[in-house]
């Protein structure tokens, strides 16, 4: 392997790009406008916001856009635009990842590799919002593989293992998810379960539940939808008791997927409205994992639009993707171009024939995902 350059080479790693925490802080401490306070205004604890300003946790758009209202800015003046999403995938599968150069030196294992193990996972997650699971999933291979041997044959505190199993179960499910985008699901469904044993093992049963909830997504799509169904409410169940409401949001979601792939319109209502329910009750002293940063009221919506079309209520789809896909950001293109794949299908089986066409001409042909080209395979076949 290439021996992974250090941080004062150029353009080695996403967190090579300029520290984007200390300038939200500057800028907030500008505006006279206190730690607590701002956290008030907003649905994350001071605790979170302290731990990305010091850029511990990533600047995701939402927190970038609370931060520009709150001072007055542009959400681009806050903070600088990414790198090349391909590059960067590139040379992090061409860099070894941290436990592969800790091992060589030792085989003990402290909190500080734990740290950088799990600052990787964050920056993984990330990049897999700009980057298809075809180019992606070598990427969390080559860390999955790694996190794995430094459970194995690292020596370390309770504590810390407790910490390095969670990294191998979030990157086991980052794992399943790239696969699956990819189109190699019997891989994806081993890592899926290798990651609930991580999980489980490690005691963080969300996780664990996460983990499940995500394979019954790809049997929902994949295989028999009932049995993804049973999958889905099992993950929810065993998850509930120690998941804050954003993470039994989600969970709720892949129930509510897989009632509409099974017809069954009332499951699908009843699991979406209980899905609004858990997200209305999020808190800013929630603790909410790292891996429901994406879901919010638009993503919401998407499900629920998604859902309609399955089970023929196209008209009210359309009403609900329409402006969420004319404000998605364009630099997260794969899934840009799944609900544009969803509009389409929704004016098709409503005869807008013209309209359809139109919303399969904006989804881009280079999204390297493998699912993206299997939903417009599927809306040219209604169309011809």
């Amino acid at each position: 392997m290439c021996k992974r350059p250090s941080r004062s080479e150029k353009g080695c790693a996403m967190n090579d790009a300029p520290v984007q925490g200390p300038a939200l802080r500057a800028a907030r401490e500008a505006a006279g406008l206190g730690l607590r306070e701002f956290a008030r205004r907003t649905h994350w604890s001071a605790a979170y916001l302290s731990q990305v300003e010091r850029g511990l946790r990533p600047v995701g758009d939402e927190i970038r856009k609370a931060y520009a209202q709150a001072v007055g800015a542009e959400p681009d003046a806050l903070t600088p635009p990414p790198g090349d999403p391909l590059r960067i995938a590139h040379e992090w599968l061409l860099n070894d990842p941290p436990p592969v150069e800790h091992m060589a030196a030792g085989r003990r294992v402290g909190s500080g590799l734990a740290d950088e193990m799990e600052r990787r996972v964050v920056e993984l997650r990330r990049l897999d919002d700009v980057v298809g699971g075809t180019t992606l999933h070598p990427v969390v291979r080559c860390d999955l593989d790694a996190a794995r041997a430094v459970v194995r044959d690292g020596l370390h505190a309770p504590e810390v293992r407790r910490r390095l199993l969670r990294v191998v179960g979030e990157l086991s499910q980052l794992g399943g998810w790239v696969y699956a985008d990819a189109g190699q699901y019997r891989r994806a469904q081993d890592v899926y379960l290798d990651g609930v044993t991580a999980a489980s093992e490690a005691g963080d049963r969300p996780l664990a539940g996460q983990l499940l909830s995500t394979l019954s997504y790809m049997v929902a799509n994949t295989g028999d939808p009932r049995d993804a169904a049973l999958l889905a409410r099992t993950a929810l169940r065993g998850a509930s008791a120690d998941a804050p409401p954003v993470v039994r949001a989600l969970l709720g979601e892949r129930i509510a997927w897989a009632a509409a792939k099974s017809g069954d319109a009332d499951a699908a209502r009843r699991a979406l409205d209980n899905v609004d329910d858990e997200y209305d009750r999020r808190c800013p002293r929630d603790a909410e994992p790292d891996w429901t940063y994406w879901l919010d009221r638009d993503e919401i919506d998407v499900m629920r639009a998604r859902c309609a079309v399955e089970l023929g209520d196209a008209a009210a789809a359309e009403a609900l993707l329409f402006p969420v896909v004319e404000r998605y950001p364009a630099e997260r293109r794969r899934e840009a171009a799944l609900y544009r794949s969803w509009l389409a299908e929704a004016y098709a089986r409503t005869g807008e024939f013209d309209a359809a066409r139109a919303a399969l001409t904006k989804v881009p042909g280079d999204t390297g995902s493998d699912r993206v080209d299997r939903r417009v395979r599927d809306v040219e076949r209604l169309l011809t």
